[in-house]
């Protein structure tokens, strides 16, 4: 579904990225790990469109998204999330949910009075959806709460709802668990896996918290210092001497 070829970039004498090669298959959750400052968001920058590569390419479902612009890659079925919950703060729960649907029809008032029985089915159909999401992430409570005024694993919780509204292909997942209540852990990492199983949305995760990613994922890439270090399941990586010098910070035990 999604094939990164050779990506590199730079600023300045900086090199962010170097030949970073990385492959996601449909239906796959896939992890991308690695110390601060490896590049993982400039990656993903990259692949959603906010940035532009130096050299290298990225084909999503067979096309190349060169030169594409964010919202355009997210009309082609690839979104992404970010570190901290981009959400319309001033906005209900319920609110940041129907402005995330991706079926609604633009109409000016005019033609919207000429429409106006198929807006109210798409719109009825989006508020049931919408209300079926809040459920399903145990948010029906705060539906007309202000996003500004919920927790952070709330507003991660949100974003994850925004994601199930605009039913993408793909989405690139940013530390969806950080700085999250470790009681709501579980139920972001559960609400994942019904996004892959029920959903059908295939995942690309930056994640710190190893436990999510050994649950979670069947494939994971390391980046260090904008370089794929190692790529394999999360055993294999977890057992990597070069991934286990360079990012998880732990030495082999010594066997006698």
């Amino acid at each position: 579904m999604l094939e990164v070829r050779s990506l590199s970039k730079s600023y300045a004498a900086l090199r962010a990225l170097q030949d970073v090669n990385l492959q996601v298959c449909e239906g796959q959750i896939v992890g991308l790990i690695g110390p601060n400052g490896s590049g993982k968001s400039t990656l993903f920058d990259i692949v959603s469109g906010f940035q532009q590569g130096d050299a290298g390419s990225i084909v999503f479902r067979g096309s190349s998204l060169r030169g594409a612009s964010p919202n355009s890659i997210a009309r082609r079925g690839l979104v992404r999330t970010f570190q901290h919950s981009e959400g319309g703060h001033r906005m209900t729960a319920l609110e940041n949910l129907l402005a995330a649907a991706g079926d609604q029809i633009e109409a000016n008032l005019f033609a919207a009075l000429l429409r106006l029985p198929q807006l109210l089915k798409v719109e009825n159909a989006n508020l049931e959806r919408a209300r079926e999401v809040l459920a399903l992430l145990g948010l029906t409570h705060v539906e007309n709460e202000y996003v500004g005024n919920l927790s952070g694993g709330q507003r991660k919780l949100i974003d994850l709802g925004r994601v199930l509204m605009a039913r993408p292909a793909l989405c690139l997942l940013d530390e969806p668990t950080a700085g999250v209540n470790p009681s709501l852990i579980n139920v972001i990492v559960d609400a994942l896996i019904t996004m892959r199983r029920d959903e059908g949305i295939t995942l690309l995760i930056v994640e710190h918290n190893m436990r999510a990613v050994t649950e979670l994922c069947e494939r994971v890439y390391v980046l260090a210092a904008g370089r794929v270090i190692a790529e394999g399941t999360p055993a294999e990586i977890q057992s990597d001497e070069q991934v286990i010098t360079s990012y998880l910070g732990r030495s082999r035990p010594v066997h006698a």
